[in-house]
Formats: structure tokens, C-alpha cells, sequence
């Protein structure tokens, strides 16, 4: 299962091909109305593509792509007319296809671009027997609603101290009122689109749930963009005010359905999400992206230890030093009259061993990073804690630059580091009545998957609103797998993608609770 996703900003060239135009639209329209399937001609083999359009407003059709070899992924699209030709865009997949239309009607010619790849496309007017459903769904409720969405910006105050938030309110076209949610980022310095490199994962959300009826407000961390107030000072229970002011500014607008606002948390954003809904005025609903169930100070210690470049580099010359010695003992028992089955075995054990070795290493990694946070819990003096720490990764880290390792201690006591060490993602969740949607990723090395679940299902049990999936080969970034990324032309798989399973989940849940 392939997946049409890569990375944003493609500036495109339209694609004109001579004898194509755009036939007579019909009063009212574009003529662009119905459903679009053809072949997408992709490295070994084709991806089976469909396009509904509809016309929901006069001159202003909106789209849905249907991937039907990706269990029917759907992903909203915008229409562009310019001049005779017409452009295609799926934001959140990032792919567009840039076509003009036979005089007949009967088709639509032009190339499909992404990232590292593009391909001449021809999809042709199907039948309404011919058009796609999603398995086991009704094809006259399947999801085509596919609105257009204004953005407006926002600025609201948060706390007794009212600390000034910026963000962005993107609501969808239309009467409404609409239901709503608030995004709520994973920890460390985050902007309104939970920008990692070109991976935006709150600001994917947003364009994707807005196309589909639900406004989303999402806001610059405190110290980020257009937000006051400091990271560094800021802790859980200030993230907690956040998320309530944020709900508290969506009960004001008039375009939003007081009764159906949500809080969607990613991370320790999730964590904050249920805090929330344990507390006066709180959420009609909760959403949780890899939410923590373990305390503070295990989660943190399972974080990946920052590590100097030239370390890394030292440590993958000596695996790849390693691997070559193998091979070369390999080679001298084949020489030495070996059989196959003789070498296999040999291969084996040396696998064995690294994969052992890896182990042994990640154990002790875990170790020394809970030595260290323990410190910091146990220590209340900034100055004695940093000296301790700053002792103890000299001592991992001999070729370090002092002024890094400096800097890394003054960070493991900060104010939200400090409360965070000693949070318990369990003892609120018995006040949590609203219903909940935990979704975790099967991939997540940073908040694996069982242990936490576990712990928040436990805490949750007397939630009759409660509803847990797993989505599997999905990482903490809720990024598809990458089997499911689109091959180039070079044969390399495309960026990360926010996985359509994510998305999907999201927005037929939220809808569900709007009923």
C-alpha cells in the first residue's frame, strides 16, 4: 500500500497539452461535478486514483481524493480554475494534479506532481455504479462533505498573569456552528503547526479537520511565534491554563457549537488534555495522541539522549568496521571449506550478539538518564543538581564541550523539567467523564505503545465513554509507515507523511460525537 504524501511548498508549472480545453460548463457550475478515476503510473506497477467533485458552492468546487489501495483513504483537495486548465490539491497528502478537460467532458489530462516525483495522469468521468466506497460503508453516508475554510488569526490572554497567546483559528465555510477543537503540542518549544524540518503535524490537522465541518484553533507554545511568556518557566499546570483559555476564547464565537469542543493533545499535550477535562468547565471531549501513562520521570528517561554529531559518526564507523569484520571471518570459512549451512550459522550468531550489544547499550543509556533525573528530583538546589549533572556526563561524555554539557544541566532543572519529574499522568484521570479517544502508535519508541495505554486505560475504567485504538506501524509523530510512502523516480521513498489512519480516526470520531 503505497501512499501519495511528501513534503509541502511545491511550486508547480501548469502542464497544457494542445487540443485539450475545458468543455462547456453548465449554468451554475463548472461541470466538473461527479467522480474521476484512472491509473497513476508509479515505480513498479500503478496507483489506482479517484477524484469526486462536487459543487457546493456556484463557481467553487471543492474536491476528495480516494486512494482505494490504501484501505480508502480520503483526503480533502481544493479546485483551481485558471484559465483553461484545472489544479487539484490535497494539502495534507501535498500532491496535486494539474489537468485540462476534453471537450467532451468525458476526461481529465494533465501530470501529478509531489515531491521527487511526477507522472502524466488521464482520469476519466465515472459512472455513479463506478464511483468508490470505503469497505463496509454505506456509499450514500461515506464521507464527501469537503468544505473550503477561512483563517483568522487569534489573541487571546492565558492565567492570572495573562500571558498574550497567538495562534490561528481556521474555521470552515458555511452556517455552522461547527464543532471545535483545541490543539495542545508535545513538549519542548513548539509553534502553531508543531513544526519538525517540513513535517507539520498540527498544521496537516488542522487544514485536513477544517475541510471536513471542524474548526481548530492552534497556538504558539508560551516563548514561541507570537506567544509571550517563557518555555523554559512554563510548566503542566501552565499548560493546563493554556487549554483553558483556548476552550474558554471558542465559547465566545458564534460560528462554534458551544456543546461540541474538544481538546486534542499530542504527547504531554495529551496529558494536559485530560488534566482539562478533570476540572471545572471542562471539554465536551478528549483526543490523545501518544499521551504519556507512565510518570514524568520514566517517560523523560526513555527520551533519546542527545548526542555530540561527532560521537554518533565515531559510533557508526565502528558498527560499520564491525560488520566488515564479520563478513571477512564469513569469506575465510567459505575458504576454509565451510558449507552454507556452517556460514548461516556463524551469521546468525553475529547478528545475535549486536542485536545483544544494542541492548545492553539502550539498558545502560536508560540508567545513566533516570540516575540523572533522580538527581534532579532528590536535589532542590539549582546549583548543587547541575554541578552533579554536569559531573556525570563528563564522565559519559569526556570530549564534550564543557559549556554543552553546561547547558544540558541547566535544562534538566528547569521549572517544567522539575515538575515534570515528578508528574503522574494517573491520579487526575478518575475525574475525566467526557469521552475520551486514546490513539497510540504501534512504532512509538518514545511513548511506547503497551505500558502507557495500559496505565490509562487503568486510570480511565470508570470512563463508559472511553474509546482506545492502535494504529500500527505509526510512530510518535503519527507519521504514516514507510511502506506506505510513494516511491520517486530514483527509487527512494518520499518525506514523512501524517498517517491517513490518524486522520481518519480523528475526524469520523469528532464528527460522531457532534451527532
Amino acid at each position: 500500500m503505497k501512499n501519495l504524501l511528501s513534503l509541502a511548498g511545491i511550486v508547480l508549472l501548469i502542464w497544457l497539452l494542445p487540443g485539450w480545453t475545458l468543455a462547456q460548463a453548465p449554468k451554475g457550475g463548472t461541470g466538473l461535478a461527479g467522480t474521476w478515476k484512472g491509473p497513476l503510473a508509479v515505480p513498479g506497477g500503478a496507483q489506482p486514483i479517484q477524484i469526486t467533485v462536487q459543487e457546493a458552492t456556484a463557481g467553487r468546487p471543492t474536491a476528495e481524493l480516494l486512494l482505494p489501495v490504501k484501505k480508502m483513504a480520503r483526503y480533502p483537495m481544493t479546485v483551481t480554475l485558471r484559465g483553461d486548465s484545472v489544479e487539484f490539491f490535497a494539502a495534507t497528502a501535498e500532491c496535486r494534479f494539474t489537468c485540462r478537460r476534453s471537450v467532451d467532458g468525458s476526461e481529465l489530462r494533465g501530470k501529478w506532481r509531489q515531491t521527487g516525483f511526477k507522472a502524466p495522469l488521464t482520469l476519466v468521468r465515472a459512472t455513479a455504479a463506478g464511483a468508490e466506497a470505503p469497505e463496509g460503508t454505506d456509499p450514500t453516508t461515506a464521507p464527501l462533505f469537503v468544505s473550503t475554510y477561512r483563517t483568522e488569526p487569534v489573541k487571546l490572554a492565558s492565567g492570572p498573569e495573562k500571558i498574550a497567546l497567538g495562534g490561528s483559528l481556521t474555521i470552515p465555510d458555511g452556517d455552522g456552528p461547527f464543532p471545535a477543537v483545541v490543539l495542545l503540542s508535545d513538549l519542548g518549544m513548539q509553534d502553531r503547526d508543531a513544526t519538525v524540518g517540513h513535517y507539520r503535524l498540527f498544521g496537516g490537522l488542522a487544514n485536513y479537520l477544517s475541510r471536513y465541518g471542524i474548526a481548530v484553533l492552534r497556538l504558539d507554545d508560551r516563548g514561541v511565534g507570537q506567544s509571550g511568556g517563557s518555555t523554559a518557566t512554563t510548566t503542566t499546570a501552565d499548560r493546563v491554563q493554556d487549554a483553558q483559555a483556548g476552550l474558554a476564547y471558542l465559547r465566545t464565537q458564534s460560528s462554534i457549537d458551544p456543546a461540541h469542543i474538544g481538546l486534542i493533545g499530542h504527547g504531554e499535550g495529551g496529558n494536559v488534555a485530560l488534566l482539562a477535562a478533570g476540572q471545572p468547565l471542562a471539554p465536551n471531549f478528549v483526543i490523545t495522541l501518544a499521551a504519556s501513562g507512565l510518570m514524568g520521570q520514566e517517560l523523560l528517561a526513555r527520551q533519546p539522549e542527545p548526542v555530540n554529531p561527532a560521537d554518533t559518526a565515531q559510533a557508526g564507523v565502528a558498527r560499520r568496521k564491525m560488520k566488515r569484520e564479520i563478513l571477512v571471518q564469513a569469506e575465510k570459512l567459505r575458504a576454509s571449506g565451510s558449507n552454507a549451512a556452517q556460514i548461516e550459522t556463524y551469521l546468525g550468531q553475529q547478528q545475535l550478539k549486536m542485536r545483544n550489544e544494542d541492548r545492553k547499550q539502550a539498558e545502560a543509556m536508560l540508567k545513566f538518564r533516570r540516575s540523572m533525573l533522580e538527581i534532579v528530583k532528590q536535589t532542590p538546589g539549582n546549583d548543587q543538581a547541575q554541578a552533579i549533572v554536569v559531573n556525570m556526563l563528563r564522565q559519559r561524555y569526556p570530549d564534550e564541550n564543557p559549556a554543552v554539557l553546561r547547558t544540558r544541566a541547566v535544562d534538566f532543572t528547569s521549572p517544567w523539567n522539575r515538575s515534570f519529574v515528578r508528574f503522574d499522568p494517573r491520579l487526575e484521570l478518575g475525574k475525566v467523564q467526557c469521552p475520551v479517544l486514546l490513539l497510540q502508535g504501534t512504532d512509538d519508541i518514545e511513548v511506547e505503545a503497551e505500558p502507557n495505554l495500559a496505565a490509562l486505560e487503568k486510570g480511565l475504567k470508570n470512563n463508559k465513554k472511553l474509546t482506545v485504538r492502535r494504529l500500527l506501524g505509526v510512530n510518535h509523530q503519527f507519521q504514516a509507515p514507510a511502506a506506505q510512502l510513494l516511491a520517486s523516480a530514483d527509487g527512494q521513498k518520499s518525506e514523512p507523511i501524517i498517517a491517513p489512519a490518524m486522520l481518519e480516526a480523528v475526524r469520523d470520531w469528532v464528527s460522531q460525537q457532534a451527532k
